[in-house]
């Protein structure tokens, strides 16, 4: 098999000049209602530099706010809640139901900030915003099934309940790498549920957030939902630190690394708050000997290439059977050559950029670690220089063989690396796939029922998404997503997971006219 890090390529068609990406997000800001002043910087004031990672040159600068300017918007999110949070939740779904339509409608606008912003394909960026527009129908769904239990009560005469109440405000904290789909997940769900919301995104990605926070704030005006019941602020960790322990913020749900979640997690729990953690993913793939090696090809490039390599889901340990290593990794290598790198605004493109220089920095450094190891890279590794884009950072992703899981392995690496395992019995297969501090996502490829749920039993993968036949990426807003240890163990999105922005009340109410006491206890 032919191995190589320096494969010939193709040119790249150049990135469109810097005014012409400036007059792009200033169209999108303007139809999604975005207030000119909220792109005004006063002289002296605090601000942001909106910074287009196509190119890594600033597209514009914004207003930002500090630590102190943080409880004035929480206290108006606390007010608008005592008001919302006594408004029939079907209402409350009305609210959610307009902002769904006003995503639909601005829908292209929307997915042009997120590739300007955060480097994603059209496809990839118009699925960032569909996923928002999904779970505002989710959200409208169970505004009319926030459902409580019935239990027997061991007293006749009495009934045993349960009974679920709004928290308060919700802070919410945001990364990059999907910098409107969570605050989707945490915002519509909450909103239903008769919270408010504050909200921290990125500070690389003030722009899509200026967007949906107006769409949203034209939503409250026209539907006579209170003012203030979301709030924004645009700044830098202080102000995320401010939100944090904020005694008014009862939850905070925090997307991005877990040396953030280190942080996080102990200043909510000092104050007895609650924090919804979703943070690091190393995720792997195990491909066994019986597994359809064309599906399991496509699922994986995708699943490590797609989004460069800056999902949270991506795959990076590919744990195969040493019988099928050899031509998996011919089909891998010959597809990861195919791949068209470069501008995220060209029809074609797979492969957009990276965020920033820092995480080319670690997308090298760790290649080298891996090379220290004993590491073999198979393809890619190198950087794309793209016209126009000299400052930006597109690079080739890369597999690496290796002779055992390592510390580089056994880290995340927000890059687009894929590391290669090997294994002969399922038992070391999932022995190495847990081995790992994190959690979050997994997948087996296989044609045998057993393995299949082996791998998904209690004795299995220990990640709470774990798929069969497909890849790591791409979960849907239906089912709970979050994952374990590392990872945090919070759950957004679908199913139940609307219960973490509510509080459970246990209700007794006797209807017997005589007073039974439980456990029959006597008293007077």
């Amino acid at each position: 098999m032919t191995t190589t890090s320096d494969r010939p390529t193709t040119a790249a068609a150049p990135v469109p000049g810097q005014e012409a990406l400036r007059e792009t997000a200033l169209r999108a800001l303007r139809a999604c209602g975005v207030a000119e002043e909220a792109l005004r910087v006063a002289d002296g004031a605090a601000s942001l530099s909106a910074v287009t990672c196509l190119t890594g040159a600033e597209l514009l600068r914004v207003p930002a706010v500090g630590a102190d300017d943080v409880e004035g918007v929480v206290d108006a999110a606390h007010e608008a809640f005592t008001t919302w949070r006594t408004t029939p939740a079907p209402v409350r779904g009305g609210l959610v139901k307009r902002l769904g339509q006003l995503l639909s409608e601005h829908k292209e606008v929307l997915a042009d900030l997120v590739t300007l912003e955060a480097g994603k394909i059209r496809s990839e960026a118009l699925g960032e915003v569909q996923e928002m527009i999904d779970v505002c129908d989710y959200a409208v769904g169970i505004s009319r099934q926030l459902y409580g239990k019935t239990m027997p009560s061991e007293r006749p005469g009495h009934r045993l309940m349960e009974t679920w109440h709004p928290l308060g405000v919700v802070g919410v904290i945001s990364a990059f790498n999907f910098p409107v789909a969570v605050w989707s997940w945490n915002s519509a769900i909450a909103l239903v549920c008769g919270d408010s919301v504050v909200w921290k995104p990125s500070e690389k990605t003030p722009l899509t957030a200026l967007a949906c926070s107006a769409l949203l704030d034209r939503a409250i005006a026209e539907t006579g939902a209170p003012a203030g019941l979301h709030g924004l602020l645009l700044g830098g960790r202080e102000v995320g630190e401010a939100l944090v322990d904020s005694p008014r913020v009862p939850l905070v749900s925090a997307t991005g690394s877990t040396r953030m979640g280190r942080e996080v997690g102990p200043r909510v729990a000092a104050r007895f708050g609650r924090s919804l953690l979703e943070l690091g993913g190393n995720n792997a793939a195990v491909v066994t000997a019986s597994a359809d090696l064309e599906l399991a090809t496509r699922a994986i490039v995708f699943s490590a290439a797609g989004t460069a390599g800056q999902r949270c889901t991506t795959l990076r340990r590919l744990i195969v059977h040493s019988s099928v290593v050899e031509p998996l990794l011919e089909r891998l290598v010959a597809a990861y050559g195919r791949l068209p790198i470069g501008s995220p605004l060209e029809q074609g493109t797979l492969v957009g950029p990276l965020v920033d220089a820092g995480s080319h920095q670690r997308f090298t450094e760790a290649l080298e670690r891996a090379r220290e190891a004993g590491g073999e890279v198979l393809v890619g590794g190198g950087r794309r220089d793209v016209e126009g884009a000299e400052d930006g950072y597109y690079v080739e992703p890369a597999i690496v063989r290796m002779p055992a899981q390592t510390d580089v392995v056994r880290e995340e690496t927000f890059a687009p690396i894929l590391y290669v395992l090997t294994y002969d019995t399922l038992d070391e297969a999932i022995e190495l796939h847990n081995g790992v501090p994190q959690g979050l996502s997994s997948g087996i490829f296989t044609a045998d029922q057993r393995e299949a749920e082996r791998f998904i039993a209690a004795d299995g993968s220990d990640c709470g998404i774990v798929n069969v036949n497909i890849g790591t990426s791409g979960a849907e807003i239906g089912g709970a997503f979050g994952g374990e240890k590392e990872t945090g163990g919070g759950r957004e999105s679908g199913s139940d997971s609307w219960q973490a922005y509510m509080r459970r009340a246990t209700n007794t109410v006797n209807y017997s006219g005589e007073l039974l006491l439980a456990q029959d206890v006597n008293f007077l």
